[in-house]
């Protein structure tokens, strides 16, 4: 690996202006693919095997064009003070309302408050439904438009009237400002890591090169492919940090030979070969934990998984290509490790290694490391342990419009349904009796009615209504508390429960679905994958680590260092967004459960991360044992050599997804933080604090692996130890010692 990877980044120094050519040519090309591509509506949410997609399914059978899968207004109005919406002016505005939203081309019907008992008991509040022939993402301009002008001329004539549904549901805002802040502050920890503004420079064009590229491929598949704009948002997401970070190692590496005295296209070369090498295989177990989501089995998730690893996939080969390619443009602007811009004498590669020399923070940490390790070791695991505490009490569902700020119309709407009709308005089941292998399709209907009355947390249940073919019926429950309170997911529990009991005795099989029944059966299947999907992937990043680090409890320590790392991140997700802990100062202006997939997301996405700043620092450390040092030496050593840059790349990461905090969406929000918190406490706490001491209470068994083993597994040489070899020979074949320094004359 080290050996092709050295070809590879000398050919692409030699050849430069082809590389660049070759990229540019592609991010041109997926350019124009995204312009002319056509617009892509909202992806397609569905749920294989679970009991309410099945009965989704269903309808669309059993109810042919009644448009299951349509989006859905919803205009809420509520009368002044001392006045009802049964008044005759108000009445009034309503039916005018009623009358011009029907006229519209993808309108399938509109619901009048005062002939379908759509006015709350008092009278003060009232809505009309009004059903979409498409879903509430694809619906056109014109009917949004539509939709909101009628609210405005119903809200003129001194009613509240708010808008909710999902027909005004717009995609995903990542939030511009705070993107700029994170690259601002990526650019800064560039400058301050690389010393000089050209070198800063390179990993910031070759991310933004690499996810305008997966970006913008995204975009002209979109709508071939059903993605939607989660989907480029993640890609995006991971793209940059991934992108900036793995050309920051290749250049630091790149520095380094330079301070060793190698002129610049062996300095390239050497610096992928080794440094490309860690990007190679950190770049694997990012893919693998992206790609591996498709064992949940949810579309929606491989697809945003899949997406998201060939954004990474791009990242690593720009790293790999563009890098090398680049450094050649940039000729003496990128210096060497320690060489300042004018040296005061003294050979400039002498200077730069004595700098290099120097014992830095990273030494100095990994020193005071290794003498209590024990302590460090303890403080790190209770420290994290007490701050994953709240993840015991997580709460999982669906974000709805209860979650929205509360300057949001569909925010407002909620709360007037709620004050009008009681909590559970605003998640009705609907239950789906299929009693085609009945005797008496219309005694199961009833049979089922009586018996959903009698279970707790029922407040109102509609009478069935059939199909015309009088084999399947649909009932509506309104459950007494809100859609996501732990009693209605009882309730839910509870009718399925009966409907067993109901199959057995009438032959009528009895479903429950509906965004409520959606959102819990979600919850449920992304928790029974969580286990296999762990497995899978840290098994195969577990063998993969093996390879690398020719050692079975390092990646055994790398695999339990990532699990309480992610723990402590879902324990302060919890803490923020669940319990309202300093939930103030990131804008959460709404508190309540964690989205289903943040916990099997974030173990996809942190995995690979924390992966990668283990590769980063432990093959500096491997490299440094396989070459004669001993265990405590090579600790001190890896941290000398990476750990500036490993800290570099955390805080640029932390940037990055710390940007999508201000995004207006609360999903995007609370993954911008939970990723960036997860972060932090992986690379500054796990892979700063714990590795080390690990390592220094193993010693030498750290790095122990059966003869077999060693035997069987490939040698990928991820620490270049085949480069020292042909740097051998080929001083053996040259004996002139100052050939290099000539060569770099000629070049200057």
């Amino acid at each position: 690996m080290a050996t092709f990877l050295y070809k590879l980044g000398r050919l692409a120094f030699r050849r430069r202006h082809v590389v660049a050519l070759i990229w540019v040519a592609l991010l041109t090309l997926a350019g124009v693919g995204a312009a002319s591509a056509p617009a892509a509506g909202t992806t397609s949410f569905s749920m294989p095997g679970t009991e309410a997609q099945k009965a989704f399914d269903l309808l669309e059978q059993r109810f042919p064009g009644a448009s299951a899968d349509g989006g859905t207004g919803r205009i809420v109005f509520k009368a002044p003070d001392g006045e009802k919406m049964t008044d005759a002016d108000h009445r009034a505005t309503v039916d005018k309302t009623v009358k011009e939203l029907s006229d519209g081309s993808e309108v399938v019907s509109v619901t009048d408050p005062f002939t379908t008992n759509a006015v709350s008991k008092d009278g003060t509040v009232a809505y009309t439904s009004v059903k979409y022939a498409v879903p509430g993402m694809e619906l056109k301009d014109a009917t949004r438009n539509a939709l909101e002008t009628a609210a405005d001329e119903a809200r003129a004539t001194g009613l509240t009237v708010d808008v909710g549904g999902d027909a005004l549901q717009a995609g995903a805002e990542p939030g511009a400002a705070g993107e700029a802040v994170g690259l601002a502050i990526a650019a800064v920890v560039l400058v301050v890591t690389l010393g000089s503004l050209v070198a800063a420079g390179l990993p910031l064009l070759t991310a933004i090169i690499g996810v305008g590229i997966g970006v913008s491929t995204i975009t002209t598949l979109a709508k071939a492919l059903d993605l939607g704009d989660t989907t480029s948002t993640l890609a995006l997401m991971i793209g940059l940090a991934v992108g900036i970070d793995y050309a920051l190692f290749i250049v630091s590496r790149y520095r380094s030979e330079l301070a060793e005295g190698r002129d610049r296209e062996e300095a390239v070369g050497r610096a992928t070969g080794t440094a490309g090498s860690a990007v190679v295989f950190a770049g694997l177990t990012v893919v693998i934990a992206l790609a591996g989501l498709a064992v949940v089995n949810v579309p929606m998730l491989t697809k945003m998984g899949l997406a998201a690893a060939g954004t990474v996939v791009v990242a690593v080969l720009i790293a790999l290509t563009m890098i090398p390619a680049l450094l050649g443009y940039a000729g003496r602007k990128v210096r060497a490790t320690g060489e300042k811009r004018r040296p005061r004498g003294g050979n400039t590669a002498e200077n730069a290694r004595k700098q290099q020399a120097r014992p830095g923070l990273g030494a100095r940490w990994a020193s005071f490391v290794i003498r209590r390790p024990a302590a460090v070791l303890l403080l790190g695991v209770v420290g994290l342990g007490a701050i994953a505490l709240p993840a015991t009490q997580l709460e999982l569902g669906l974000p709805d419009d209860g979650s929205q700020p509360t300057s949001t119309t569909q925010r407002r709407a909620y709360d007037l349904l709620s004050e009008g009709f009681g909590p559970g308005f605003n998640g009705p089941l609907m239950i789906v009796v299929d009693a085609k292998n009945s005797d008496d399709p219309k005694a199961a209907a009833t049979t089922v009615t009586d018996g959903i009355k009698g279970l707790e947390d029922v407040a109102t249940v509609t009478p069935a209504a059939f199909n015309k073919a009088g084999d399947t019926a649909t009932i509506t429950v309104i459950p007494d508390s809100k859609p996501s309170s732990v009693q209605t997911e009882d309730l839910v529990h509870a009718i399925r429960d009966k409907g067993t009991g109901i199959k057995a005795d009438t032959g009528a099989k009895v479903l429950v679905t509906g965004t409520t029944a959606m959102n819990i059966d979600f919850s449920q299947k992304l928790n029974d994958a969580l286990i296999p999907y762990l497995a899978l992937v840290v098994g195969l990043a577990f063998l993969l680590l093996i390879a690398v680090f020719r050692s079975i409890l390092v990646p055994l320590k790398a695999a339990l260092g990532f699990l309480l790392s992610v723990l402590a991140a879902l324990g302060a997700v919890v803490a923020v967004f669940q319990w309202g802990w300093l939930s103030g100062l990131i804008g959460v202006e709404e508190t309540g459960p964690i989205m289903s997939m943040m916990p099997i997301f974030m173990v996809g996405v942190v995995f690979g991360l924390a992966m990668d700043y283990e590769v980063f620092l432990v093959t500096r450390m491997r490299e440094a044992y396989v070459h004669g040092e001993t265990p405590a030496q090579a600790v001190v050593t890896g941290f000398r050599h990476s750990a500036r840059v490993v800290a570099a790349a955390a805080i640029i990461m932390m940037a990055v997804f710390g940007g999508f905090i201000s995004a207006g969406e609360a999903m995007i929000k609370m993954i911008g933080f939970g990723l960036a918190i997860a972060v932090f406490f992986d690379a500054f706490v796990v892979r700063m604090a714990i590795v080390p001491a690990v390592l220094a209470l193993l010693g030498k068994k750290a790095w122990w692996l059966p003869k077999w083993l060693d035997r069987a597994l490939p040698n990928v040489d991820v620490e270049g130890e085949g480069l020292r070899t042909q740097a051998d020979r080929d001083a053996d074949a040259d004996p002139d010692p100052d050939s290099d320094e000539k060569k770099e004359l000629v070049r200057a």
